[in-house]
């Protein structure tokens, strides 16, 4: 039985904060990143995503959860990732602009 695709922002906390050993990887693209980013997050953008799987695969067997502005390009990344035989991958719900109202108000918001 695979996980399930999403996970919700407090779980993620709660993944942090229990010190879990996971990838948090950040979707979005450069520029967002430089504005706003989650601490300890890998930046990877969507586009880029097939040219730099291989940077990955050491991860391809443990926890990855991959985040965006909202969710949307997160659960498409996650999808694919979960095509490309990363089974534990899974879509931060809300995104980084859930993260900075919910977790962190002293991140910005775009």
């Amino acid at each position: 039985m695979s996980s399930p695709i999403e996970i919700d922002i407090h779980s993620v906390k709660l993944k942090m904060d229990h010190g879990d050993s996971f990838l948090l990887l950040d979707c979005r693209e450069p520029d967002e990143y430089e504005l706003v980013q989650i601490e300890g997050s890998k930046l990877l953008p969507m586009g880029e995503l097939p040219e730099r799987l291989h940077e990955l695969e050491e991860y391809r067997e443990q926890e990855i959860v991959v985040h965006c502005h909202h969710g949307g390009r997160s659960l498409r990344v996650a999808q694919w990732l979960r095509s490309q035989g990363f089974p534990q991958v899974m879509s931060m719900a809300g995104g980084i602009d859930q993260w900075a109202v919910e977790i962190d108000p002293s991140l910005s918001r775009y």
